[in-house]
C-alpha cells in the first residue's frame, strides 16, 4: 500500500532524511517514532506529497507521489502535528470548504460532513468557532478533515500532542476505530501510544532508519536476552545476588530498587531459571514473593537502539 524507497531530502547543507527505506502493507498500523528532529515530519511531508524529495521515490496504493501528487492526495488524509485550520471559520464551515476542495459531489456533501461529524465526536458543532475550540477539539477537527473524502490510507502526525489524559483516550479510540479498515502510519513520540495501536515499528533517528520490527522483535532489542524478575526473602540478603549469580542459567543479576531481594536476571537463552532458584531457594533457606519473566517494554527497546545506533548520521530536522 505505501512504499518508501532511498528517500533523502535536504534543506541546504543540512540532510534531514538520509535513504529512507520501508514499506506499509494493506490494514497495517504502522508507527513511526524517534527523537524530536528525528526527521519523522519531513518523511511524512514526502509521503503525503506537500514537499519533494531530493532522492528516492515513493508510491501509496500504486501511484506515484511525485508524479502523481493529485491521485495520491485523494488516496491519503493526512493529519499534521498543527492541523491546518481557519480559526475565523465555524467547524461546518471549514468543514464544507475541505469537502468542496476533495471534489465530494454537492449532492452528498452534508450527509458526509455529518458523518465525519459523528465520527469524531463533534455532532451539534457546526456553528461553533475553530478560534475558540480546545486543543482535542482542534484535533478532532483535524482528523474530520483527514477522513472526510474516505481515504484507504491516513498519515497521522503526533495526532495526541499536548492533549490531556481523557482526551488522548478519545483520540486513540477513534484511531483504532479507523484503523480497521485502513492503513495508518502513526508518528509520535507518546510510546504507550504505539505499544497499544500497532502492529510494527519503524524508528528513525538523525535522518536514517535504525529499526523496522515488529512489537515483539522491538522489545527484543532491550537487554539482548531473556530476563526473569524475582522477590526473594530470608536471611543474609546481601548475598543473594551473588548465589543466585552463580547458577549456571544465569549471565547477569541486577538489584532492583533499594530494598533487599528484588533481582533481574539476564538469562542464557532458552534457559528457564525458575526451577534453580526453586531449588536453591529450598537448599538455603529462602522464601519465594514472585518470579516472573520480564518483558521489557517498547520503552526500553528504544533507548537500547538508540544506544547502539551509529551516531555518524544525516542531520536533524
Amino acid at each position: 500500500m505505501i512504499t518508501a524507497h532511498q528517500l533523502t531530502r535536504r534543506f541546504g547543507h543540512l540532510t534531514a532524511v538520509e535513504r529512507v527505506s520501508f514499506e506499509v502493507g494493506a490494514g497495517e498500523i504502522l508507527g513511526f517514532i524517534g527523537p524530536n528532529g528525528a526527521g519523522k515530519t519531513t518523511t511524512m511531508r514526502m509521503l503525503t506529497g506537500y514537499i519533494p524529495a531530493t532522492e528516492g521515490r515513493a508510491t501509496v496504493a500504486g501511484h506515484d507521489v511525485f508524479d502523481e501528487p493529485m491521485a495520491v492526495r485523494r488516496t491519503v488524509g493526512y493529519l499534521p502535528e498543527t492541523p491546518p485550520l481557519y480559526r475565523e471559520l465555524s467547524i461546518g464551515a471549514y468543514l464544507r470548504f475541505i469537502a468542496e476542495i476533495r471534489g465530494i459531489p454537492r449532492s452528498v456533501r452534508t450527509r458526509r460532513i455529518g458523518e465525519v461529524m459523528e465520527q469524531v465526536g463533534l455532532t451539534g458543532w457546526e456553528r461553533r468557532i475553530l478560534g475558540s475550540l480546545s486543543k482535542g477539539y482542534r484535533q478532532r477537527v483535524g482528523l474530520a478533515q483527514a477522513i472526510i473524502h474516505d481515504p484507504p490510507v491516513l498519515i497521522l502526525d503526533e495526532p495526541t500532542s499536548g492533549l490531556d489524559p481523557a482526551q488522548v483516550v478519545g483520540i486513540r479510540d477513534f484511531i483504532r476505530r479507523l484503523a480497521a479498515s485502513r492503513t495508518v502510519i502513526l508518528s509520535t513520540h507518546i510510546l504507550a501510544e504505539v505499544e497499544r495501536l500497532c502492529t510494527r515499528v519503524v524508528m528513525i533517528h538523525r535522518g536514517r532508519i535504525v529499526a523496522d520490527d515488529t512489537l515483539d522483535g522491538m522489545r527484543r532489542h532491550a537487554g539482548g536476552g531473556v530476563r526473569y524478575r524475582i522477590e526473594l526473602s530470608g536471611p543474609d540478603l546481601d548475598e543473594l545476588p551473588a548465589v543466585v549469580g552463580a547458577l549456571p542459567e544465569v549471565e547477569q543479576v541486577t538489584p532492583v530498587g533499594e530494598r533487599d531481594g528484588f533481582l533481574l536476571l539476564d538469562v542464557r537463552a532458552p534457559q528457564d531459571p525458575r526451577t534453580a532458584i526453586a531449588r536453591l531457594a529450598t537448599r538455603q533457606g529462602f522464601g519465594i514473593r514472585a518470579m516472573e519473566r520480564h518483558v521489557p517494554s517498547l520503552e526500553e527497546a528504544f533507548l537500547a537502539v538508540l544506544d547502539a545506533a551509529p551516531t555518524a548520521a544525516g542531520g536533524e530536522r
